[in-house]
């Protein structure tokens, strides 16, 4: 039987001891693909920006102590995935997983997310995906500090992409986003959940003196669990301290009555 043929990428950028503590869990699983982005591209969803220049080098990685030839991508995650689909590989993967990345990826904010940008990029190319993200303080988001221990994380990165390997997604469920809590363990429960309505990082303005000044725009976590359903990403990561995993659809069709949005357009 062939082997299964998995494609590894994030936003944190090649460099980054998530992407490769990722690798070390899915060598078991298959032959692996890196293609990541050349630089730290956290915040960009699933762009394809015209300014990426898309150049493309290798660079010599090591994965459970044997050295392995990983793609650096001048380009967003997204288009490290595309890269990596239509060029770099020379056969559609079986898998691709976005991660793991330094930070939770939960609430409405998901899109925002270049980790999950690539995933949703996977899928739309037809190819199950998965993202996972680790809880870390915010110092650590754009770090690629060594400090996080994302052996919890690599384990369950491990199982869950064992399963969809063995199996495939029911309709309606084009990636699985997996958010792991900072002091999860391997005996972490897990459970399902939906994305929460409300928003997990919340923008705050440039700190500078005038409009003229280059300016950055910060986010602060401001979550408020009073107002969140036991069921969503945000309940399970913060209250309850177990591992969220949300299957997530393309159609981003609303659920409402097509026929009750009918009669009040019909009004206008």
């Amino acid at each position: 039987m062939a082997k299964k043929q998995i494609l590894i990428t994030n936003d944190d950028g090649i460099k980054s001891p998530g992407l490769l503590a990722a690798a070390k869990a899915l060598t078991p699983l298959g032959d692996i693909h890196i293609v990541a982005p050349r630089e730290q591209y956290s915040g960009a969803g699933r762009s394809l920006p015209l300014s990426s220049d898309g150049i493309i080098h290798k660079q010599e990685l090591h994965i459970n102590g044997k050295p392995h030839i990983g793609y650096a991508v001048g380009g967003s995650p997204a288009q490290s995935v595309l890269f990596g689909v239509l060029e770099i590989l020379n056969v559609t993967p079986d898998l691709i997983v976005s991660g793991i990345n330094y930070g939770e990826n939960v609430g409405s904010g998901i899109t925002i997310s270049g980790t999950i940008g690539a995933a949703l990029e996977a899928a739309a190319m037809g190819i199950q995906a998965i993202a996972v993200s680790l809880e870390t303080d915010r110092e650590h988001h754009h770090s690629l500090s060594e400090d996080v221990d994302f052996s919890s994380a690599a384990y369950f990165t491990q199982i869950f992409s064992k399963i969809v390997l063995e199996s495939h997604f029911p309709d309606d469920v084009d990636i699985l986003k997996i958010d792991i809590p900072c002091d999860a363990t391997i005996e972490t429960p897990w459970r399902i959940t939906k994305v929460s309505r409300n928003r997990y990082f919340y923008p705050t303005p440039p700190k500078r003196l005038n409009m003229e000044e280059p300016g950055i725009l910060g986010y602060e976590a401001t979550h408020d669990l009073d107002s969140e359903e036991e069921n969503t990403d945000v309940h399970a990561l913060q209250a309850q301290r177990i591992v969220s995993v949300s299957p997530i659809s393309l159609d981003m069709t609303s659920r409402v009555s097509f026929e009750a949005l009918q009669q009040l357009l019909e009004k206008i």
